[in-house]
Formats: structure tokens, sequence, C-alpha cells
């Protein structure tokens, strides 16, 4: 089969390359998805998971890529829950080869069940980003209808996700990000929009819930917005800084079957609709990826195309 494999680590998205690997093996509680579309975040790169397995052992060259969309092909030994033929999204594992490939293992538990009407490019848009939102703003934030939300890089894959569902659950949304961001933002359902840059946003009304996918000063600064019983959430970094009366959550995403289904659900309602960018070939990932290229809403790879999905079935 086809994958993008990386065997450098110094050399980042740069040393994204097509290659021709074996076809998976699908171990007990697996099954094998023919991918048909992919999500890559460039920062996995410097995960260690992408380099090693669980026992710390190198594994390139490596498959990388979390987000999948794609179908049943095998099941593995003990595999209960999913057929042969379901359509199915979800995140790849951590330390195993992923998504970037024509075929993957991957753990049933990490799947969810996709509707016939959700076009696989947007179901490969919503693991990550979508579970991200949510355990950021609810499993660890705590965010309630009535409160406030700082939403930091709110226009992005993470962020735009993030203030859709603050805004459907009733929260005050204040979203930052750059100047070009603003009418995405507030399209989304933002009440107010700050600009990093230009505005003096850490002299904004105290919040209830901070979440910075930034790091870096923006998060650093963000720790004296927290009101009192407030809560500070983050994925980029663990904080240097911690609200005066409040907690701090540095968290990294965790696979959960029953919050996409309800995740793919918002979307089938209109209420949740992730930003898409480009939607590229696997051939094409290390052009999409290359160092210095600018990107607006998330990349997506598409592996399998309708046409090729339909043929295949007759």
């Amino acid at each position: 089969m086809q994958a993008i494999t990386v065997r450098d680590r110094d050399a980042g998205a740069g040393g994204l390359a097509l290659a021709e690997l074996p076809y998976p093996h699908a171990a007990e509680n697996d099954v094998i998805v023919r991918v048909h579309a992919a999500g890559f975040t460039r920062g996995e790169l410097a995960w260690p998971g992408t380099w090693t397995d669980r026992a710390g052992r190198d594994r390139t060259p490596s498959v990388p890529g979390h987000e999948l969309s794609g179908v049943v092909a095998e099941l593995g030994y003990g595999t209960t829950g999913l057929t042969v033929g379901q359509r199915v999204f979800g995140m790849a594992d951590w330390t195993r080869d992923g998504s970037l490939a024509e075929y993957t293992a991957v753990e049933a538990r990490n799947l969810a069940p996709l509707p016939a009407d959700i076009d696989h490019t947007v179901a490969a848009a919503l693991p990550i980003s979508g579970l991200t939102a949510w355990q950021g703003l609810f499993d660890h934030g705590g965010l309630r209808t009535g409160q406030t939300v700082l939403i930091h890089g709110a226009a992005g894959s993470v962020g735009s996700i993030a203030t859709q569902l603050a805004r459907d659950v009733g929260a005050r949304v204040v979203a930052t990000g750059r100047s070009a961001d603003r009418d995405t933002a507030l399209r989304l359902g933002a009440d107010v929009f700050l600009d990093l840059q230009t505005d003096r946003w850490e002299e904004t009304a105290e919040v209830d819930v901070v979440f910075d996918v930034i790091g870096g000063e923006i998060l650093y600064r963000s720790a004296a917005l927290v009101r009192a019983g407030g809560t500070l959430v983050t994925i980029a970094e663990p904080p240097r800084a911690k609200p005066e009366d409040g907690q701090v959550v540095f968290f990294v995403v965790e696979p959960d079957r029953v919050r996409l289904a309800d995740i793919v659900r918002r979307v089938r309602e209109g209420r949740l609709k992730p930003i898409l960018g480009e939607v590229c070939s696997l051939a094409e990932t290390p052009a999409a990826f290359a160092p210095g290229r600018s990107r607006h809403g998330k990349t997506i790879i598409r592996i399998v195309s309708d046409s090729t999905a339909e043929a295949g079935q007759r």
C-alpha cells in the first residue's frame, strides 16, 4: 500500500515522503480501516509517539496522521461493535502508524460509526479538534450555560469548534486571534473578538474559563483573567502561571467513541461545522505541509475519491 512516512526527526514537515509499505496487521481488538480521508497536525512530528512505540523503541519509518475517516476492511481477533464495510471515523493510536496511508490498523474503541450523509473529508476534520474542544471546555473547564469563556485562537481548527460548542450551550464567548480572523470568529458565534496584536486583551473583564491553544506569553498573561473558582485550560504546554483563586489544567486529548457520535450528530443537525482548508491527495501531502506554506482551515488528505469508492462497491 501507499503511505506517507517520516524517517528524520530533525527534518520536520520537510521529511514527509510517499512510500510503499506492507499492508498492516490487525491485532486483537483492532480493525483495519481503508482510509478515505485523513487529518494531519504538523506539531505531531515533535511528539515522542511519532518516533517510538509504547516500549520506547524506534519505529521509523513511521506513518503520521491521527485523524481518519473510512470504511472497515478487516476485523482483528475479538473485535466487536463494528462490521466489515461499515463507515467509521476517529483517532489513530499515538504510538502506531497513523492515518496518512491507504490502510491503517486502529483500536476499535477509538472509532465511531459515520452516518452515510457525512462526507469523509468533513469527518476527518472532527476527531482531534472536536474531542479537544469538548474535553477542554466541559470535561476540564467545567463550562456551563451563562458563563463566559475566553478562547485563544478561536478561528483555528480547535478554537473554531470550541467557539461553536461554547455558543451552543449558551456561554458567552470572547474570542481572540489575528485581525484576519475577526469575521470568522464572529460568524461562528463569538460575542466579542479581540486582536492579540493590537487590542489590550489582557485588560478584558474576568472570565470563568480560558481555553488556550497558543501557549507562551499568551498563556502566561491569561492566568490573571480567570475569576475566583474559574479554570485556565491549555493544550499548548504546562503553564508557568496559575490563576490566583482558580485552577489550571494542561491536557492531551483522549479517544471517546460516545463523544465522537455526539459531535457528528451536531454536524448533521447544522449546529457544528469544521472549517476545511485545502483537500489534497496522498501524493500531494509533502507539498501541502511544506514549511512556509500558508494555510486557512484544516488541511485534509483525501486518499480515496468518491468515484473510486463507488467503483469499488460495484
